[in-house]
């Protein structure tokens, strides 16, 4: 055998110099300024802080306080956020142990960053493969799982390829490095990975849409209006701005981007302490209308830690001989994968026997052989390998979904290459990878949710039906192996399968792709890197802590207990968040829609002799946003309603805000003409105007606390209570007064007309 002396130190240096290294990182993670800059620079941003520096410009500081409200949830946001993506960098990183190369004919402990192109790697059993090689000499397995998602050994012989991520289960060899850096197999999924996702919630893009058509009205309206107080009304330039701004800003829903971030916030502290890890606040929503779950089988269903269920003698052995001779078995085997460490921990090391002679486990032969002076050859393998008739207690342990191995022993000393004969069966071992202890009851929670569950794996169909079916998966009968799928095929099947075996990372995506455009609203879990491009493509991912770094640093969620019975308790708060907010949103809506059709009325009134203005100012919006709008909207958001979610939350929020606006804004309309034609003063119609649209406001909050209970009854109190006290209290600093002998009679009469249109319009319309 030719000696392989690897680079020359000098050699290795020059390609370090070159940057042909391992040192290449890809970051998955968002840098801060990319969560600054995605929580700070938006429109609807944009345009409360112009609306703000006008106020300022002024010195009309007091109705520029609304800006701080904006300022907190930027802060907040960003916290969070920056929160999320320190603990996933926190979380265990892959391999990062020492490796071995030759070089110069001497053997080395580096760092896999320094590793360089054209290296020799001395690889053994438990080692990680740093960087894609090629095997020059020696004899290994390889377990590929985290790339492929295949949980059987791959032998690797010389001039074989070995990928990097993948660990060596069992032999030695000498390889030379082919790829380094960015153009490892492990690296270019992960790049592939980092491709921008667009977010996609329906809270977000209907504050957007509303955000966006305001924007569109407010800026030409907002210029007709100061030019009508400056040049019509004759109004000074600071009442003027002051004016002008309190009614664009009454246009920007931005009471309900404050609770959509106070909630979102509420729902992640909330999962934190479950142990669940939200890195986008947004996902919560996601998970709430979340139809379809794709769920792995190791480490999600199972616990992905094989043992031994059961082992039972047969032939004339005893158990305690056949105890005795196992545990001398596992003394003398250099074998590191999952089925030899569940031996071991079944099975005492013991010394009574020292083997002569060794064949290492092979997945081709599927059995791995010793030789014990005085004993003869024990055989531990596959039971179809080592007798022609399977024992009964063999085929019952592999109907029930175990692995079985049965161990023989024969008077031939064996090699690698002898066939397998004379072999008397002693003991039949059965292991199994155990089902999560709450499986049966997560599955049933879910399936009872309408969530459609898919399990995607990379191990033998069948197998995972046995499993699934322990789990108490439903559909447990419906599987198929992709392998022998085409694409298209795979697109035909995907909606009435329920098991998918022999996944490759490339069928996951497809899977996850082929649901969507079916209609559905898809998450998927998962721990490798073969689970990179799934992940991309779904619109929620959940990652398991113990999984690789990179997909934990692009998931959405991370199970920091690596338990996907966790993920009940996502659901209950996605739809609690949710639902909670339906219920609140369209107390929000109703200022944007009275503000503009008031903008409206005021713009066009230019036309005529007598001028109207938006009748509230800024810092009397900001105090019924945060009294009717806040406070019960805040406590509401705790409730726990976990019913399925309703669909077309802009549709149904405006128009459930409708009829109150349109009230407050016939209401305002007729004040500005009766008030002065009764003689009144400024001061007593905006304070009637103030004292009504609180009135009306609050409907909506009465039906939002639809059905009454103790708190719901409470909070609608606190915030009749709250709201006037309020009024009375700060009324100097509100600009308002309070009600007076020519007003209380006719805030009476047009809250009682009020209050029968909106009984009225709910029992037609049901809004």
């Amino acid at each position: 055998m030719v000696e392989l002396k690897g680079l020359s130190l000098a050699e290795a240096k020059a390609k370090q110099a070159e940057g042909l290294d391992n040192s290449y990182k890809v970051d998955a993670s968002k840098s801060t300024w990319e969560i600054i800059r995605e929580n700070t620079f938006t429109l609807f941003n944009a345009i409360n802080f112009f609306i703000a520096f006008c106020l300022i410009a002024v010195q009309s500081y007091m109705n520029a306080l609304f800006i701080l409200f904006i300022i907190n949830n930027i802060v907040v946001g960003i916290i969070v956020e920056i929160r999320a993506r320190n603990i996933v960098d926190k979380l265990t990183l892959l391999n990062k142990e020492p490796v071995r190369v030759i070089r110069g004919g001497e053997e080395f402990r580096i760092d896999p960053d320094e590793i360089v192109l054209g290296d020799l790697l001395k690889l053994s059993t438990g080692d990680q493969i740093p960087s894609d090689a090629i095997v020059k000499q020696g004899f290994i397995e390889v377990n590929e799982a985290l790339l492929t998602g295949e949980s059987d050994l791959v032998t690797k012989k010389p001039d074989t390829h070995l990928l990097s991520g993948s660990f060596v289960s069992s032999g030695q060899c000498l390889a030379v490095v082919e790829h380094v850096g960015k153009d490892s197999y492990s690296t270019k999924l992960a790049i592939e990975a980092k491709v921008h996702k667009p977010l996609n919630s329906e809270l977000l893009n209907s504050l957007k849409t509303i955000t966006k058509f305001t924007s569109r009205v407010v800026l030409p309206l907002g210029i007709i209006l100061l030019l009508e107080s400056l040049f019509m009304r004759h109004a000074g330039i600071q009442l003027s701005v002051v004016t002008t701004a309190s009614a664009m800003l009454g246009m920007l829903p931005k009471g309900m981007a404050v609770l959509i971030v106070i909630s979102l916030i509420t729902a992640v502290i909330k999962l934190g302490r479950k142990k669940v890890l939200v890195q986008e606040m947004y996902s919560i929503e996601t998970m709430a209308h979340i139809d379809t779950l794709c769920l792995d089988k190791t480490g999600t269903i199972t616990r992905g830690e094989m043992r031994v269920s059961k082992c039972d003698v047969l032939g004339d052995y005893s158990r305690q001989d056949v105890i005795g001779l196992m545990g001398a078995y596992m003394k003398n085997s250099s074998d590191n994968d999952s089925t030899t460490l569940a031996l071991r921990a079944y099975f005492a090391e013991n010394e009574a026997y020292k083997a002569s002679k060794t064949v290492s486990f092979s997945s081709q032969r599927k059995w791995s052989a010793m030789h014990f002076k005085d004993v003869g050859t024990l055989v531990l393998g596959a039971p179809e390998k080592l007798t022609d008739k399977l024992p009964t207690k063999v085929t019952k342990a592999q109907a029930e979904g175990s692995r079985v191995l049965l161990l023989g022993i024969t008077s031939h000393v064996l090699t690698g290459a002898s066939e397998l004969k004379d072999i008397t069966p002693i003991a039949m071992i059965a292991l199994e990878d155990s089902v999560r202890k709450d499986a049966k009851k997560t599955l049933r929670y879910l399936n009872d949710q309408g969530v459609d569950l898919k399990i995607i794996s990379g191990d033998n169909p069948a197998t995972v039906s046995v499993i699934a079916k322990k789990a108490g998966f439903k559909n447990h009968t419906q599987y198929v192996d992709a392998s022998t799928l085409s694409d298209a095929e795979l697109k035909d099947i995907v909606a009435d399968t329920a098991i998918f075996g022999r996944v490759s990372p490339g069928q996951k995506k497809l899977i996850v792709g082929f649901l969507k455009s079916n209609g559905k609203k898809v998450a998927m879990t998962g721990d490798g890197v073969n689970d990179i491009l799934a992940f991309r493509e779904a619109d929620l991912s959940i990652a398991m802590a113990t999984g690789d770094a990179a997909t934990k640093q692009i998931a959405n969620l991370v199970l920091l207990e690596s338990d996907f019975t966790d993920l009940p308790h996502v659901l209950f708060e996605a739809r609690r968040v949710v639902n909670n907010m339906f219920r609140a949103a369209a107390v929000f809506f109703i200022k944007t829609i009275y503000s503009f059709l008031l903008v409206i009325l005021s713009a066009l009134s230019g036309l005529t002799a007598n001028v109207a203005v938006f009748p509230f100012l800024a810092i009397q919006i900001t105090l019924a946003d945060q009294v009717i709008e806040g406070w019960p909207s805040f406590w509401l958001s705790f409730e726990n309603d976990r019913s399925p979610i309703s669909k077309n939350f802009l549709k149904t929020s405006l128009l459930r805000a409708l009829p109150n606006a349109l009230l407050i804004a016939a209401c305002v309309v007729f004040i500005h003409f009766y008030g002065p034609a009764q003689g009144w003063g400024q001061l007593e119609t905006t304070t009637l105007m103030f004292y009504l649209l609180g009135a009306i406001t609050i409907f909506n909050v009465i039906k939002a606390c639809l059905p009454l209970n103790k708190l719901r009854i409470f909070l609608i109190g606190s915030t009749i209570v709250g709201f006037y006290t309020a009024a009375i209290l700060f009324h100097s600093f509100v600009k308002i007064g309070f009600l007076t002998t020519n007003t209380a009679g006719i805030f009476v009469i047009l809250l009682g007309i009020s209050a029968v249109i909106r009984v009225g319009t709910y029992k037609v319309f049901k809004v």
